[in-house]
């Protein structure tokens, strides 16, 4: 067989992506996957629970790839892959038969909220463009960005990430809503990563791609991705696990779409030491569980347009949220933790088989967690939604302490692949200057423990395969156009 030029450790959205622009540039590129199918993060399975029905393994909900640049240049909608968008992007419960209800029209979720709504604007009605610029640079980097936006959205940040996060707010709808999704961090609260997240992906909810959900699962942006890197002469193994280094076959470069730990232990020898001490000092943040659930019709929310978002924050009060989530960064289990809901169905009718839905839930637990969280997921919803438990088919649960058993990076069920701390928002996952240079020439990581952190947006495979391509020369990275 022909030696390859290049060799990616791990098959997620960024190693896909670093790979299939290392291809697109002419070099042999040969991807090694451990688990039986490819994807990492972003699979859709038959997890034999209902006839024909299929669930995204983890993640479901992809406002981060309608915004990265990458995607915008790789055009998954020419490749076949819709987008499917929510009226609307998220929803987030309330007792009382109240909810915040995040359309992606600004102006309709400003007049709802109320006298919270001007604040809500301030807050997330800004320039997307802008706040993707920032938040999804490589952190070492400056972004070319108004600097008023950019001032607005640290601004922003700074209030919310500390103390101050009530100082505007009236009522209780609003900062719920808004908490919710600074709740993705799995972080204290409030804390400036969780404030990063809700900023970010609430200015997305408003923008034109909101958070949209793909037709027919996550696994169709892999496909597309698998699609491209084998017509341009990659290999994909699956089944392959690297444990050591006499798991590699022999190449000129190594990428990681894996945790530092990986790196560290596969190839650590080659690394100098104070670099490989960085990388294995590293910190790992708490956990998720996973529920999926099969229904045999829609969730009952009591508040009806909480079943027309894509998305439902079910964590009840701002204080509530805050109580549970630093509960869990004491490694402690909350009676009612924060648990994220997305309903495929309500935007993709393909996913409904002879009468069957999928519904899939997370909630946050400590780090290692063994816990079976399906019944506290259940109670949860329940308080929103009174008969839930009536349209359960059937459901699973993969507590945190297993779901490295189905993506390696998720150690102790860390879905983040690294702790949402200040210092490891900009020194991600080292200090040094080229986050994913690994202190060793031909040696790179590039999955969510680098910058940009966590989602299905491929930018930090996009990011490292430009610094590998450097190292054959080639100074302009290729065009990704289909």
């Amino acid at each position: 067989m022909t030696r390859p030029d290049v060799v990616v450790v791990g098959s997620g959205p960024n190693g896909l992506a670093a790979a299939v622009t290392l291809a697109r540039a002419g070099l042999r590129v040969t991807v090694l996957e451990s688990q039986p199918t490819v994807g990492g993060g972003a699979r859709t399975l038959d997890l034999g629970l209902a006839e024909g029905v299929t669930h995204d393994v983890c993640s479901a909900v992809h406002p981060m790839a309608w915004a990265s640049p990458f995607f915008a240049s790789f055009d998954l909608r020419s490749r076949g892959v819709e987008l499917l968008v929510p009226e609307v992007s998220y929803a987030h419960p309330l007792a009382d038969a109240r909810a915040g209800v995040a359309y992606r029209d600004l102006e309709r979720t400003v007049e709802e909220l109320g006298v919270d709504g001007a604040v809500w604007r301030s807050l997330v009605g800004g320039d997307a463009a802008a706040a993707v610029r920032v938040a999804l640079s490589d952190k070492r980097s400056v972004p070319v960005v108004d600097p008023r936006a950019a001032l607005r959205f640290g601004l922003g940040i700074l209030e919310q990430g500390t103390r101050a996060w009530d100082r505007r707010f009236v009522g209780d709808v609003a900062p719920a809503l808004l908490t919710g999704v600074a709740a993705h961090a799995i972080s204290r609260l409030p804390s400036i990563a969780a404030a990063g997240t809700a900023l970010l992906l609430g200015t997305l909810a408003h923008a034109a791609g909101g958070w949209p959900i793909p037709r027919g699962g996550s696994g169709a942006i892999t496909a597309a991705l698998v699609a491209d890197l084998e017509a341009h002469g990659g290999i994909l193994r699956t089944d392959h696990r690297v444990r050591r280094e006499a798991d590699l076959p022999i190449a000129h470069c190594y990428v990681f779409d894996t945790t530092p730990r990986t790196l560290v232990n596969v190839l650590g020898h080659r690394i100098p030491p104070r670099a490989r001490d960085a990388l294995a000092a590293f910190e790992y943040g708490d956990a998720a569980a996973k529920v999926d659930f099969v229904l045999d019709g829609p969730v009952p929310w009591t508040v009806r347009d909480v079943g027309r978002a894509g998305t439902v924050h079910v964590g009840g009060t701002r204080a509530e949220m805050a109580r549970a989530e630093n509960a869990v960064a004491r490694g402690e289990h909350a009676d009612l933790p924060m648990t994220l809901v997305s309903d495929p169905t309500v935007v993709d009718a393909t996913r409904e088989a002879h009468g069957r839905r999928p519904l899939w839930t997370y909630a946050h637990v400590p780090a290692g967690s063994d816990v079976d969280v399906t019944e506290a997921v259940t109670r949860h919803i329940e308080r929103y939604a009174p008969g839930f438990r009536d349209v359960v088919v059937t459901s699973r649960c993969i507590p945190a302490a297993h779901l490295s058993d189905h993506n390696e990076n998720y150690v102790d069920g860390d879905i983040s692949a690294g702790r949402a701390s200040i210092g490891q928002l900009f020194a991600r996952p080292t200090r040094r200057l080229d986050p994913y240079f690994s202190g060793r020439a031909g040696v790179y990581l590039c999955s969510a423990s680098t910058p940009p952190g966590p989602g299905v947006h491929g930018l930090g495979g996009w990011y490292a395969a430009k610094r590998v391509l450097r190292e054959f020369g080639i100074m302009a990275p290729p065009s990704l156009a289909p």
